[in-house]
């Protein structure tokens, strides 16, 4: 169960710190053509968000891979599902929901890192 926990969580890490790094680092009017939700949100709600997603990443790795503070990768893990339920909710209601199955597989996968490193397993 340990290896499965692994890879979710490296393929979680990556993505998130991924995206957050482009949230912080693209102009808004470039992240407008991918991320059509961009424009209901303030800038620094972008950039919030991208911070958030690479902190997230960091948590999911760094406590329990060191042994310092492993609660913190459950608590990150958690955390990243409160976010995709969020993105889900801003999906949902402009009724983008082509891609919404992303959002889903996200959610499933940090919450199983989550139960996953909680329980100890």
């Amino acid at each position: 169960m340990d290896i499965g926990l692994w890879v979710a969580t490296g393929l979680l890490a990556l993505l998130y710190l991924a995206v957050g790094f482009v949230k912080l680092t693209r102009h808004r009017e470039r992240l407008r053509s991918a991320m059509g939700w961009v424009e209901d949100f303030p800038g620094v709600v972008v950039r919030f968000i991208g911070l958030a997603e690479i902190a997230g990443a960091l948590g999911l790795i760094l406590p329990w891979a060191t042994g310092t503070v492993p609660v913190l990768t459950p608590v990150a893990a958690s955390c990243l599902v409160v976010l995709q339920v969020l993105a889900i909710s801003v999906h949902v209601r402009r009724r983008e929901l082509g891609q919404l199955w992303v959002n889903v597989l996200l959610l499933l996968l940090a919450g199983f890192v989550a139960v996953g490193r909680f329980a100890g397993w």
